[in-house]
């Protein structure tokens, strides 16, 4: 059992005892509770912390958790929110992208499916992935260093600037690198940076959800350039260019997510060039260098890397390689851009807290770091030749046009005519949760798709059973079977 179920678990328990004592009676000592409930001392802090966080207990250091004192709530007075309808659009007349926000694309990857759901739409790595005791080491550490939770340079702490610098290569250098909160967030930076309201982005087509989102959050229009097996098509973005004057491109040259393509090394200069060019910038979402699987051959260098000029605003992350809440990114730049990002950025947030940046600096610095690398490598490409086989058995009919060496999802061509959301709808009732193709695109997509992400799974054995859930959901869709709702813990492996 995880620890948030034994907290839960407990939590839970103790909540329903409260009524034996009266407001002020002392609840057990954390030793008597730990004895009674075969549970850890951590478990038991954990549960009391989350009944404090409620208002249903008191906590005292050195007496003990008390019951608190009754609440007396105040009676609901309902309110009329209706003018904010008007306030929110009234001075939107002239705006050129609307600024409503659709965020279903990055709900959709974010949200924790019901329990018993095979998630095949996840963005992380599954817990049994994640570096959790290097990590809770690092942080433990980070937190007795001297000044660890005092302010930390605004740019970011020098050393995991030059950790970042480092893996970029080239002639990148630490005064060029701004430690960031998270990709999503060095991504709003670069956009807001480069680009005014209104203006057009050019984005990869299919490309990442989050991304359209922050552009039109920001009230920029993205306008698609498609991608093939060799990445983002260099005729097509000159093109686009000259049709619209966009001064920004947004792409990841590696193990672009969805497709998984890697940008062709003939095309990589050939973009650089383009933009170029154009007088414009190209922001290289480095989202998953740490996600090579053992097949991969060497990767190339990030684009930053052979950019003399400044062309590039590279963002690089630790998020995906460690866990959601490990938000620790960089963006990089040269030449006077750098400023502008180096405004907003603090504008927007500060700094990064420094506890966090010192953790990094310990994780990356620690012998764990590289087993952990090896590690993902190795189940990552054993949970992606389980669902690449699992699928080409029962379920021939959709297309895998290309099998990434690196990344973590694979983005299947359904056949034509097929409803994403039906599907979808389908699955998730099969008990399987999938993400539909339509979020990636920005303007009407070519064919129906489906993205499936082998990360968040616990293991083969889970692939093979959602990939069977799958395969029943298909056969809904196509009517070749009724819906049914059977119990998705069903066929679960123990």
């Amino acid at each position: 059992m995880h620890e948030s179920s034994s907290v839960n678990e407990l939590a839970n328990r103790l909540r329903q005892e409260l009524n034996r004592y009266s407001p002020g009676g002392k609840l057990p000592s954390s030793r008597a509770l730990v004895e009674r409930f075969r549970v850890s001392p951590v478990t038991v802090s954990r549960a009391l912390a989350q009944l404090a966080a409620e208002g249903l207990v008191v906590t005292r250091p050195g007496a003990g958790a008390f019951r608190a004192e009754p609440r007396r709530a105040a009676p609901a007075v309902p309110g009329d929110t209706s003018w904010q309808e008007l306030a929110l659009s009234a001075d939107g007349a002239a705006d050129l992208v609307p600024r409503t926000v659709d965020a279903s694309g990055v709900v959709a990857t974010l949200a924790v499916p019901p329990p018993g759901v095979v998630e095949f739409n996840g963005g992380y790595l599954h817990p049994s992935l994640q570096p959790e005791r290097a990590m809770a080491a690092a942080l433990a550490r980070a937190g007795r260093r001297p000044g660890a939770w005092g302010r930390p340079p605004m740019e970011g702490l020098s050393e995991l600037r030059e950790w970042f610098a480092r893996g970029i290569g080239g002639t990148v250098t630490a005064a060029e690198v701004l430690i960031a909160a998270g990709g999503q967030a060095a991504l709003t930076t670069a956009l807001r940076a480069l680009a005014p309201p209104g203006a057009p982005v050019l984005v990869e087509s299919p490309t990442y959800p989050g991304m359209l989102a922050i552009a039109r959050a920001a009230g920029l229009r993205p306008v698609p350039v498609p991608v093939d097996a060799d990445g983002v098509r260099p005729d097509l973005l000159a093109a686009a260019f000259r049709a619209t004057g966009a001064r920004v491109l947004v792409c990841q040259p590696l193990f672009q997510n969805p497709t998984g393509a890697v940008l062709a090394p003939e095309r990589r200069p050939e973009v650089l060039r383009i933009a170029r060019a154009a007088g414009a910038f190209v922001i290289e979402d480095d989202f998953v260098r740490h996600h090579a699987h053992e097949d991969a051959a060497p990767l190339p260098s990030p684009l930053a890397a052979d950019d003399p000029d400044g062309v590039v605003v590279h963002v690089g992350s630790l998020t995906k390689a460690t866990a959601p809440s490990f938000r620790v990114s960089a963006l990089v730049a040269r030449g006077p851009v750098l400023e502008r990002l180096r405004a907003i950025h603090i504008v927007d947030t500060f700094f990064v807290p420094r506890p966090l940046q010192e953790a990094a600096l310990e994780l990356v610095g620690s012998p764990a770091w590289p087993r952990h690398l090896r590690s993902i490598s190795r189940e990552l490409t054993l949970r992606r030749s389980t669902l690449t086989s699992a699928l080409r058995l029962r379920l021939p009919e959709l297309a895998l046009p290309h099998i990434p060496s690196g990344g973590y999802h694979l983005w299947l061509r359904l056949p034509d005519g097929t409803d994403e959301t039906a599907l979808t709808s389908a699955a998730l009732r099969a008990g399987v949760a999938v993400t539909p193709g339509r979020p990636y695109f920005c303007a009407e997509p070519p064919a129906p798709h489906l993205r499936l992400s082998f990360a968040a799974v616990a293991g083969p054995a889970e692939i093979t059973e959602g990939v069977r859930r799958l395969k029943a959901a298909w056969a809904e869709t196509r009517g070749e079977i009724r819906s049914t709702s059977a119990d998705p813990n069903a066929s679960l492996p123990a």
